[in-house]
Order: structure tokens, then C-alpha cells, then sequence
């Protein structure tokens, strides 16, 4: 009885706004110091990389690919995104400090290296995001690929009339052997998202704005919930996300990565 009267408040605190948000707000105060940290390591990396680039890569989408010693995969990462039908597009390959392999020649795909290894996703591809200039992001992690129609898909409804600001599309998901596991497809809802991990960046294409950054929090493979839940919930605070229930991204449930098994 004790036991019960003491999990009450928690489990209040549950029901009024979902599990997710409170572990991340916990979240941000444990591990606050890392952020600051790494946000200054992030600015630097910027600013190194940015001189070193003649002019800020541009085109009307720019797709972030963060990687780490995975030649093979990101190799077919890039090709899945440089095959792309929609053609204005810029691919930067943002490696966290393992050095860069050798990638296809191609006047769209641009790849730079950290100085060193951070270990969390979230500076690697804010890294990417700040050294492109489009009018909408996208995202695709180096053990991940896209069917050549995702990005079409995705501006079709970004670009339609009355058109939200953030879409994010099924999500295949596949085992290491190659076959199907299932498809993921929920409708985004806001209070739903609260109680449930079902959001991918690797789904998602946003139009560009300073709320388009990932969490510089540090976060193990134990602490949940990840940054790709935490920039989709927190920019549709302020902006209309859609689901577009088609699986364009075949997501590999990765036992060596950093996965989430929803």
C-alpha cells in the first residue's frame, strides 16, 4: 500500500504528459553539463569546416548523412540519396572523426571529418545542417537507405497547398540478414508521441529554421528517449508535421548501432 502511495504522484505525472517528456526533461538535467560542452565543440567544428568550404553548399534540399567507420554502408547510403528522382539536392557526409572513406564523385555529395570523435549523433548532424543552406532538411543515417521516390514524396505534401512544415514517411524495417521485419506507419499525434517512440529522422524532411537542430545531449544506448524523437516533438511544438504512409526508408533494426526497437 505504502509502495503504491509513493509511485502515485509518478504515475500521475505519467498520465498528464506521457513518460517520454518527463525522461527527457529529466534528461536534460543530468546530463546539461555534456550539452554545453559539446555545443562549444560543435561551434568550432563549424566554423573550421566553413572556412574550408568556398561557399556554403545550397539547393533546395540538403540531406545530412552522419557516419562512423562504416565505408561499406555509407557508401550505399550516399548512392540511395544521390539516386534520388528529385535532383536539387546537396548530400553532405559528415564523418565523426574516424576519417572519411572514398565516396562517389558527384558535383551534389560534399564530406567532412571532425577533428575527433564525439559520439553523439545529435552534433554530428547539426554539424551538417549549419554548413548547408536549402529550403528544406533531411536526414539518413550511414545503415540506412532510401527508395529513390522519398524525397518526391515527401515535398509533394511539404509543397502542396496548405502544406504542413515537417513530414515524415513508413518507415521498412529490415533485419541484418535482409528481410522484412514490418512497416512502421503511425498518423502523427502530439499527445500520442508523448506515450510513444515511433519517430525516425531518417523519415523525416522539414523546412529549414533555427528549431531544425538535434539535442546535444549525450546519450547512451540506455538513455532514452533518442534525438531523432526529441527534434520531431519538440518542432511540432510550433509547426505542423504530417505522416505520409508510404514506406519509403528501409531502416535496419541494427543489433551494432544504436537502434531503436519501438
Amino acid at each position: 500500500m505504502k509502495r503504491r502511495l509513493l509511485r502515485a504522484p509518478w504515475t500521475l505525472l505519467k498520465a498528464l504528459f506521457g513518460w517520454l517528456v518527463l525522461f527527457e526533461a529529466r534528461n536534460k538535467v543530468l546530463l546539461a553539463p555534456s550539452a554545453v560542452r559539446l555545443r562549444r565543440l560543435e561551434d568550432a567544428e563549424t566554423r573550421r569546416l566553413a572556412a574550408d568550404l568556398p561557399a556554403p553548399p545550397s539547393a533546395r534540399v540538403a540531406t545530412v548523412i552522419a557516419t562512423h567507420r562504416r565505408p561499406e554502408a555509407v557508401r550505399a547510403a550516399v548512392r540511395s540519396a544521390l539516386d534520388q528522382t528529385v535532383r536539387d539536392q546537396v548530400v553532405i557526409v559528415v564523418d565523426d572523426g574516424a576519417g572519411l572513406p572514398e565516396l562517389p564523385e558527384d558535383p551534389r555529395l560534399f564530406a567532412v571529418s571532425l577533428t575527433r570523435n564525439t559520439g553523439v549523433a545529435g552534433v554530428v548532424r547539426n554539424v551538417g545542417i549549419r554548413l548547408t543552406r536549402s529550403r528544406y532538411v533531411a536526414f539518413l543515417d550511414d545503415d540506412n537507405l532510401w527508395e529513390p521516390d522519398h524525397l518526391e514524396r515527401a515535398l509533394a505534401v511539404l509543397e502542396s497547398p496548405g502544406g504542413p512544415d515537417g513530414v515524415y514517411t513508413a518507415l521498412r524495417r529490415v533485419l541484418p540478414d535482409g528481410s522484412e521485419k514490418d512497416v512502421l506507419s503511425v498518423p502523427y499525434d502530439r499527445r500520442r508521441a508523448a506515450r510513444e517512440s515511433f519517430l525516425d529522422t531518417n523519415a523525416f524532411v522539414a523546412r529549414r529554421d533555427r528549431s531544425v537542430r538535434f539535442s546535444r545531449l549525450r546519450r547512451t544506448p540506455e538513455v532514452m528517449p533518442r534525438e531523432d524523437w526529441e527534434l520531431i516533438h519538440r518542432y511540432a511544438r510550433g509547426h505542423r508535421v504530417l505522416h505520409v504512409p508510404h514506406p519509403t526508408v528501409r531502416y535496419l533494426v541494427n543489433p551494432a548501432s544504436f537502434y531503436t526497437d519501438w
